[in-house]
């Protein structure tokens, strides 16, 4: 945000918000596609992983749960808005092309480039 206030020379005395400088600047933020971009990221991660993390994600844990209303997981929102089952999910999951055309988080393939010849 203070990039885009240098830009538009606006001090830091002035009182603008960050809505009008987000206007000014021609951008556009949406917070919940954000936490559903960096959710979706953070679960590709755990489940191609193995570890405590994913036996967590995949409720592999020992133990009697505690009473009360379920608590929503983090799965949750990213299986309803794709319509998927959790199985689906870690399947789509193992293939990282296929989890970020998914999710929509085609950054291109990371590419090496050998500096010593």
């Amino acid at each position: 945000m203070w990039c885009w206030r240098r830009i538009e020379k606006i001090r830091w005395t002035d009182r603008v918000t960050n809505e009008e400088v987000l206007r000014r600047v021609n951008e556009q933020r949406n917070i919940l596609q954000a936490i559903t971009r960096r959710k979706a990221n953070w679960l590709g991660h755990i489940m191609r992983r193995n570890g405590l993390l994913r036996d967590i994600t995949e409720g592999q844990v020992e133990g009697k749960r505690g009473r009360g209303r379920r608590l929503i997981q983090l799965t949750d929102d990213l299986k309803q808005g794709k319509k998927m089952t959790f199985q689906e999910l870690k399947r789509e999951a193992e293939n990282r092309e296929n989890w970020r055309a998914l999710f929509g988080q085609s950054n291109g393939p990371v590419v090496r480039q050998n500096t010593k010849e």
